[in-house]
C-alpha cells in the first residue's frame, strides 16, 4: 500500500499532469478531444472549476485549475472526467486508458502560477510536436495570447522561467 498524500486546498490552484496508460498515443484523436471537451463541461455542471491553461498531447495532458472557495475536491472530479471519456465507443474498446493516478502541484503564489502557465504552453515545443506554441491546436495558447497574457510569437525558443524545471 502507497503512503501517497495528496494536498487538499480549499479554493486551490493546482498544476496537474494526467498521462495515458502506458503512454498510448491515443488523446489528441477526435473521439478523445471530443470526449475530454464533453467531460469537462458535464463535471463542471457540479463540481465548478475554472481552466487557466490546458495543453493535449498524444500521451498526456496538463493543466492548472482554480476551485471555488470551500472546495478542494479534484479528486472527484478527475475519477469522472477519466470515467467519462472511457466510456466512448471506439476509446471504451482501448481500455485501461488511463494510467491509475494523476500528479498534482499545489501552486503557490504567482511566480509559480506563471512558470507553470510557461511549461503548459511550451510543452508541445519540448515534445517536438511543434515549433513554437501557437502551431499546436490542442492548447489554450491562442487564448492566453487573446487575454494578453502572451505575445504572439512567445517560446519561440525556451524560457528563461523553464530551464530547470522538469515535470515529467
Amino acid at each position: 500500500m502507497s503512503n501517497f498524500k495528496r494536498l487538499y486546498l480549499d479554493g486551490g490552484c493546482y498544476f496537474f499532469t494526467v498521462v495515458t496508460h502506458k503512454r498510448r498515443r491515443w488523446l489528441t484523436t477526435p473521439e478523445a478531444r471530443h470526449r475530454l471537451r464533453e467531460a469537462m463541461t458535464r463535471v463542471r455542471v457540479r463540481y465548478p472549476l475554472i481552466v487557466d491553461a490546458i495543453v493535449l498531447l498524444p500521451d498526456h495532458l496538463h493543466c492548472i485549475w482554480r476551485l471555488p472557495e470551500g472546495d478542494s475536491d479534484f479528486s472527484t472530479r478527475w475519477r469522472l472526467i477519466k470515467h467519462f471519456v472511457s466510456t466512448g465507443p471506439t476509446l471504451r474498446a482501448q481500455a485501461p486508458l488511463w494510467q491509475p493516478r494523476f500528479w498534482e502541484h499545489a501552486i503557490r503564489n504567482e511566480d509559480d502560477w506563471r512558470r507553470h502557465m510557461d511549461y503548459i504552453h511550451f510543452n508541445p515545443v519540448k515534445h517536438g510536436l511543434a515549433e513554437r506554441p501557437g502551431d499546436w491546436p490542442y492548447s489554450s495558447f491562442t487564448r492566453a495570447v487573446e487575454k494578453g497574457l502572451y505575445e504572439p510569437g512567445w517560446g519561440c525558443q525556451v524560457p528563461i522561467s523553464l530551464r530547470e524545471m522538469n515535470l515529467e
